[in-house]
């Protein structure tokens, strides 16, 4: 009784303290405010972009030093949302674009040319100057969104050691699940996810390599969308493989994730993967897609053991009209998942390599210039910062290769055999518009071959602690999966804030 006592009181303990502040301070509410909320608030003369900002702020102040969610917050939020407020003075607020005066959040491993550091979550790289806004960044200030700050994620996007936890990083410390603060809350993009769940933001903006979006997502009743590689640029992000990186949208809904995605695609010169991928964009965006009638007709394929999690969600999704058939495999997907045999391993650790060296040598201004001098300065300063210090051996096995010989090449090769001979065989046969699993099980699936995918909120398992189900596609299928995923939310709606249970 004791402990049940300590967890109701610590867990409405927070929750007043994040409640109180936006009653004493505003008429507007941001618990679980949508785009489409928050601009009918403007319209309305309800909400300022400063006043909204400053909501976000407060927010932060009293829920982070629980959540670990953001690394900092931008000092010039205010002054961007301010101009924001005389745009809208000035102009028809109707139409300006629809992420106008609205705060967003960004994983610390998109660059920032501000008073804002890109750390990737490391000290190491504390103080480096960037030579100029990542693209996507570019685009979000375009479309008159506020850059709120940056949040927490896995250090180094989960690719400094196997044995550090997920949502960890020195910047940042321990991100917590909002839900059930002892339960994992998934990486890389662990603080992009927990910003959005407990409500300190409405969007935020997440990276995927193998996971990263889709996974955090899952574990904080989210919606994450990982796109095609290429649709989205990776010019200005701290990289692990131009081959498999993509930058995303994790929002709490399909509609604001689709809305912050329409923002952020598009050719951009810094990065060649995004001139053939721009044709697949389709013309008036993403959101026309948004349709509740999405299922209708649509062939899904369940591509996992059976889970009983997934049997009341089969029944909607046939209700709607889906053709669901289950039980269906992909080849090899054992030696996909183990990452090893797959070869994506043996591949990542070069790429990562040489990605990140070039990313550090273009840097303005940086403490460290290359892989060898983060791994040095680990090594050094650790102790002295009073981190704990987890290991490092997969910057160690990184720094030991040495560009893409032919072991690497084999390593590309099997990828492309296990992806054609896989999931694009299977739903080539089976004619199939979407591939469906309970939470990321797919995400090294879609990792090898560049493929898409959303995760969508499924449920909360007995301890309260959240999971998602991901649809997942060949690449440019966005349209189908926007639609399939928006439909299945909107026929489900399943997600709810968190209790924030100790």
């Amino acid at each position: 009784m004791v402990a049940l006592r300590f967890i109701f009181s610590s867990s409405l303990l927070i929750l007043l303290l994040f409640l109180l502040p936006q009653a004493l301070t505003s008429m507007f509410s941001i618990q679980e405010a949508t785009i489409e909320d928050i601009r009918l608030a403007f319209k309305e003369k309800r909400l300022t972009s400063k006043q909204l900002v400053e909501l976000y702020l407060e927010a932060i102040s009293k829920l982070n030093p629980i959540l670990h969610a953001v690394i900092e917050t931008n000092p010039d939020a205010n002054q961007q949302a301010e101009i924001a407020d005389k745009e809208r003075d000035l102009k028809n607020a109707t139409k300006l674009p629809i992420l106008h005066g609205v705060p967003v959040l960004l994983k610390d491993s998109i660059s920032t040319k501000d008073k804002l550091n890109t750390t990737a979550g490391s000290f190491a790289l504390l103080g480096s100057v960037v030579a100029r806004d990542a693209c996507v960044v570019k685009r979000l200030r375009e479309s008159g969104a506020v850059i709120l700050g940056k949040a927490s994620l896995s250090e180094w996007a989960n690719f400094r050691s196997f044995s550090i936890p997920d949502g960890w990083s020195a910047r940042g410390l321990q991100g917590k699940n909002p839900y059930v603060l002892s339960a994992n809350p998934s990486g890389s993009s662990s603080g992009s996810a927990i910003s959005v769940a407990a409500n300190l933001v409405a969007l935020s903006l997440g990276t995927e390599t193998d996971g990263s979006i889709l996974s955090p997502a899952s574990q904080s009743s989210v919606v994450g969308i990982k796109p095609s590689v290429g649709l989205t640029s990776r010019a200005g992000v701290v990289p692990i493989s131009l081959r498999q990186d993509s930058i995303g949208p994790i929002c709490r809904t399909v509609s604001d994730a689709v809305h912050l995605l329409d923002a952020i695609v598009g050719y951009d010169p810094l990065d060649k993967a995004t001139k053939s991928a721009s044709e697949f964009i389709p013309e008036g965006g993403y959101k026309q897609f948004l349709t509740t009638s999405g299922l209708k007709g649509k062939r899904l394929g369940i591509v996992m053991k059976h889970s009983s999690r997934l049997d009341h969600h089969i029944k909607t999704l046939r209700r709607e009209g889906a053709i669901v058939i289950n039980n269906l495999t992909i080849p090899n997907m054992e030696v996909i998942v183990g990452g090893t045999d797959s070869g994506e391993e043996i591949a990542l650790l070069a790429e990562f390599k040489m990605s990140l060296n070039a990313y550090l040598k273009e840097l303005v201004k940086s403490p460290v210039r290359s892989l060898a001098d983060v791994i040095a300065y680990n090594e050094e300063f650790a102790e002295q910062e009073k981190v704990k210090e987890w290991g490092q051996e997969v910057f160690l096995t990184a720094e030991a290769t040495n560009g893409m010989g032919e072991k690497e090449k084999a390593a590309l090769q099997k990828m492309k055999e296990l992806s054609r001979n896989g999931i694009e065989k299977l739903m080539k046969e089976r004619n199939l518009d979407s591939i469906v699993a309970l939470g990321s099980s797919l995400s090294s699936v879609l990792a090898i071959g560049g493929y898409p995918g959303i995760n969508v909120p499924a449920g909360y398992d007995n301890g309260g602690v959240p999971f998602g189900i991901s649809f997942g596609g060949l690449r440019f299928s966005e349209p189908k999966l926007i639609e399939i995923a928006y439909a299945f939310e909107q026929a489900t709606l399943i997600r709810k804030p968190p209790k924030f249970i100790a």
